[in-house]
């Protein structure tokens, strides 16, 4: 890939589920100041993948985190916690997708005429109940596993077009904003510096817990180290790429952000929380009721929000294939179909998670925020990971020989900065509801359950190297539908 593609590439990576799933949700704690969380996410991000530039450029093979972990501490069991970490954090990202998709799939239908009712404010809602719109989240990870099966793989181009479609659904919240200020409807500039503590916690922790939230609109630009192998002259051009694509990505949701102040009145952004995954439908509707817009977009969202989820599912089934390959998990998770040679145990595997994510998150916290929920174990999940990689990337500069070539290297202190930043917006102090750490740790307690029997299983067959352990860790991310077979 050049430059461009790449650019591309990632931007694709970043946009999707992100933007829609949590806008309503950070509005709930600042209010006007919405697009300041967004631009915090962005600073914490951004210091993260100068540390990823530095590694990736060191490192040029495509398993990421596990990678560099292995490299700078040796560890297998933190290894093996790290990679099924990142496993974990593409199950529950798709698995907000899926409710995402659902959400904004019925608000279409109503907008459209079907199965609508009115709220209290005379407003278009569907009535379709959220028991129904949970069997819709679930039947769609069935779809996407029966899509992976067939062995589909990610292509560059394609992911371009959807990458189009993505901006063009921003670009037209962004529109409706602009909009609204030429009809001289929208508020003033004084209400985007305008902090509302509608959660009682102060301006510092409340921008804290939003800042975690949107963190999950940003995270995707690690999974664009998979595509070192495949750039032309990457120690020059992914640095530039990464950082650019990022850029392009804040700013998009940075004028989202006005875009949903300019909007929405001061009741609304207190009540958008409620919305979940619609917010952004909200924005739209009521922006601009006399232009057809809004029955078409809903229906953009969801295309975008799908290619999110596929994405994520991908990346989880391969990550556990690679890992029952390395035979740190049961070697009965690498079975593969015979001639597509789809992962189809690590498939199974991975939608059976998220199936139960979603049902538990439904039964167990019927009145709860469903979609806030799932992203925010996700977020979560990956502040640790990233905090683990920025650690790393200070140790193994500090082995780096005099003779050794440096391509890119983070400046001074910033990956220590990026580390205790990455911590902090893990913390209690984030306004996170407890059965976010459930799920967080229950997911974990499965990796490690599966790993322990690996262990006993591989001990009691006296197989060589018995211990779990990471022989190959270079092509832990290999895709099994390449097999050259």
């Amino acid at each position: 890939m050049g430059p461009w593609l790449l650019l591309l590439f990632i931007v694709g990576d970043i946009l999707g589920a992100g933007v829609y799933a949590v806008t309503g949700q950070m509005a709930g704690y600042v209010g006007g100041m919405l697009w300041l969380p967004f631009l915090c996410a962005f600073v914490v991000a951004a210091l993260t993948a100068l540390s990823y530039l530095e590694l990736v450029t060191k490192y040029p093979q495509a398993a990421g985190a596990a990678l560099y972990t292995h490299k700078a501490f040796g560890i297998h069991f933190l290894t093996f916690m790290v990679t099924f970490a990142v496993a974990c954090s593409g199950i529950t990202s798709a698995s907000t997708s899926a409710n995402t998709l659902a959400q904004n799939l019925f608000q279409g239908l109503a907008l459209n005429g079907v199965w609508e009712t009115a709220d209290e404010t005379g407003a278009t809602v569907s009535a379709v109940d959220s028991a129904v719109v949970t069997a819709v989240a679930m039947a769609f990870m069935v779809l996407l596993a029966l899509i992976n099966l067939r062995g589909v793989g990610e292509s560059v181009k394609f992911n371009i077009v959807l990458t189009v479609v993505e901006m063009a659904a921003l670009t037209i919240v962004i529109g409706v904003g602009f909009w609204v200020v030429l009809r001289g409807e929208g508020a003033s500039v004084s209400e985007l510096f305008s902090f509302d503590d509608y959660q009682d916690m102060g301006l510092l922790f409340a921008v804290t817990a939003a800042t975690s939230i949107a963190f999950f609109a940003m995270v995707g630009f690690e999974d664009s180290v998979n595509m070192v192998e495949e750039t032309k002259d990457p120690e020059r051009l992914f640095p530039r790429a990464m950082l650019a694509g990022m850029g392009v990505a804040a700013l998009l949701y940075i004028l989202v952000a006005i875009s949903v102040v300019t909007v929405l009145t001061e009741a609304q952004l207190k009540t958008i929380y409620e919305e979940e995954g619609r917010a952004l439908i909200s924005v739209v509707t009521i922006g601009a009721p006399d232009f057809p817009i809004d029955k078409v977009f809903p229906f953009l969202a969801v295309f975008a929000v799908a290619n999110t989820a596929l994405i994520n599912m991908l990346m989880a089934s391969r990550l556990v294939y690679g890992m029952a390959k390395q035979r740190v998990l049961p070697r009965q998770l690498a079975a593969v179909l015979p001639g597509r040679r789809s992962p189809w145990a690590g498939i199974a595997f991975t939608t059976a998670l998220a199936l139960g994510l979603i049902l538990y998150l439904r039964l167990a916290d019927p009145g709860g925020n469903v979609v806030g929920n799932l992203s925010s174990v996700t977020a979560f999940l990956l502040l640790c990971v990233f905090a683990i990689v920025n650690v790393a990337c200070i140790v193994l500069r500090g082995r780096r020989g005099e003779d050794v070539p440096t391509f890119f290297t983070s400046p001074g202190p910033l990956p220590v900065v990026a580390a205790v930043l990455c911590l902090y917006l893990a913390g209690p102090w984030v306004d996170r509801d407890l059965i976010v750490y459930q799920i967080a740790g229950g997911l974990l307690a499965v990796g490690v359950a599966l790993g322990m029997v690996t262990f006993v299983v591989n001990r009691a067959t006296n197989q060589d190297d018995a211990d779990p352990r990471y022989a190959d860790l270079e092509h832990l991310d290999v895709d099994p539908t390449d097999d050259p077979r």
